[in-house]
């Protein structure tokens, strides 16, 4: 199939999740709906039901939801709950709520009262200190609960030797998606900012395995191609989710293309695999463990400004000529760390701009302005 035929499939399947939930139901699966963040979808998956990301939505207004939200909760939560409230998601059979942030744990709390009647609510809390061994014996703690309640919805046991499989398929899914996002990059006249997000918010929504098959495809036609000699500019993207067409189509009026992403919801859900040996459950307490270099999570270690220093590396070693953060409107953590990011840009030399966005955006003229300036600035 063509790069333009395959990368119509992975948009048909981001732009319209619904229809997923009910090809998967059709088929006789199980679906569990999983919140942000780093939720360890492998048991979904070795349990024989089918994983659903939910991160908000780019086409829903927030109603219902404002009965148990407070007003400055981040509309990615928001909008979860008004698709639960409003039976947009009525064919789950469960949701995993993690509760890695300030918004998330009091939203866990409201998903289980509102929807207590509706479908079973399985609460996971990550440790903070996730690294001693104390830390990973709390998460296997945690995915062991996540297991049994998994199990209760199945109506079967998860076996050793099906999460390891789970995990090769996901470690190879997570492959898959690395080594896309370098493609897009050295392709960007091919692979759009549009596209490249297309492709990588479709693995929400997909099972891995089918998910990976068609990107390794995409992947061999992307490397059979020559490395585009770009004329316009390209920028390193930072933030919890950059996922709105709209958004995107003025990086592409600008010929700005995306060398590298810092994204929540993008690479850095990837970033990290899970062992294949051992233990399964100790080898996904092992990945979260390895997880590094996020605003969500907590860094134990003595120097300052990792993160900052991290994203500013990345700018570099991707060629980028600079960083566009997508800040999400009332969320403390990028808010708390941007003092601190935007230091180790200046240091770095690196020049950046801050859009505050969220999913009921509907208005786009001052991100205009501000990406075509940026362009115009950092092409000199």
């Amino acid at each position: 199939m063509s790069i333009e035929g395959i990368v119509k499939e992975f948009t048909a399947v981001a732009r319209n999740p619904k229809e997923q939930i009910k090809k998967y139901k059709a088929e006789g699966k199980k679906c569990i709906g999983v919140m942000p963040y780093y939720a360890p979808e492998e048991l979904v998956a070795a349990a024989g039901m089918m994983p659903f990301g939910l991160w908000g939505s780019n086409n829903k207004t927030i109603s219902q939801a404002k009965e148990y939200c407070a007003t400055f909760y981040c509309t990615i939560a928001q909008l979860d709950l008004e698709m639960l409230l409003d039976g947009t998601l009525d064919l789950l059979d469960g949701v995993i709520t993690p509760t890695i942030c300030d918004t998330l744990r009091p939203m866990s709390q409201n998903i289980r009262v509102a929807m207590s009647e509706k479908l079973p609510c399985i609460f996971l809390a990550h440790p903070q200190n996730r690294r001693p061994a104390y830390g990973k014996k709390f998460c296997m703690d945690q995915y062991t609960h996540i297991k049994t309640e998994l199990e209760k919805i199945s109506g079967a046991p998860i076996t050793d030797e099906a999460l390891r499989d789970a995990i090769k398929v996901y470690n190879r899914s997570r492959a898959a998606r690395r080594e896309f996002v370098k493609l897009a990059s050295d392709h960007c006249d091919v692979i759009t900012p549009v596209m490249r997000s297309a492709v990588l918010k479709a693995a929400w929504f997909m099972p891995k395995a089918e998910h990976a098959e068609k990107l390794e495809a995409l992947n061999a036609e992307l490397k059979a191609l020559p490395v585009c000699n770009w004329k316009g500019v390209k920028v390193v993207t930072s933030g919890i989710i950059c996922d709105n067409p709209k958004l995107l189509e003025i990086f592409e009026e600008n010929k700005v293309a995306i060398a590298a992403d810092d994204v929540a919801h993008e690479s850095r859900a990837f970033r990290v695999d899970a062992p294949e040996t051992g233990d399964p459950m100790e080898a996904l307490a092992q990945q979260f463990a390895d997880q590094d270099y996020d605003v969500l999570l907590y860094d134990e270690s003595s120097s300052e400004n990792r993160r900052g220093e991290y994203v500013a590396r990345l700018v570099k070693e991707s060629g980028a000529k600079g960083l566009v953060l997508f800040m999400q409107q009332f969320c403390d953590p990028e808010e708390m760390e941007y003092p601190s990011l935007k230091k180790a840009l200046d240091e770095a030399g690196i020049p950046h701009i801050k859009l505050g966005v969220d999913q009921q955006m509907r208005d786009f003229g001052q991100a205009r302005t501000a990406i075509q300036a940026f362009a115009d600035v950092i092409s000199l």
